[in-house]
């Protein structure tokens, strides 16, 4: 059964630092391209980030570029964001999606159950 557990949220004050956490089971991380979103009160999910799984290439959305940074350890079945400079926009449930696939073009039809992060003073 392939699953993706995010940790790694909670509630940090504006300018802080947190780094979730994508682990998965079930199936061959190797082959699958990562995909963190996330989602806002009243507001559509947008992807945030994505990891290929071959050459490992990153992409950014414009909002969190030079902030965050995603990263994998495929030994660990396990993906990182680490998110700096936290602002209150960045306030919303936080989930990871697999893609089998080596590009970031979707669909990503596998996902977890989703981490809250606050970013609040």
């Amino acid at each position: 059964q392939l699953q993706l557990v995010e940790s790694g949220g909670g509630l940090v004050q504006p300018g802080g630092s947190l780094r979730l956490s994508c682990t998965t089971s079930g199936f061959d991380l190797d082959l699958y391209t990562i995909g963190w979103f996330r989602q806002a009160p009243g507001r559509e999910r947008e992807r945030v980030s994505c990891i290929t799984n071959s050459d490992r290439s990153t992409y950014y959305a414009n909002s969190v570029k030079g902030r965050f940074t995603a990263s994998r350890d495929n030994a660990k079945n396990t993906v990182y964001l680490e998110m700096n400079s936290l602002k209150p926009e960045d306030t919303g449930v936080y989930y990871c999606a697999a893609d089998h696939s080596a590009t970031c073009s979707g669909p990503f039809a596998f996902w977890g159950q989703g981490t809250q992060v606050t970013v609040s003073s």
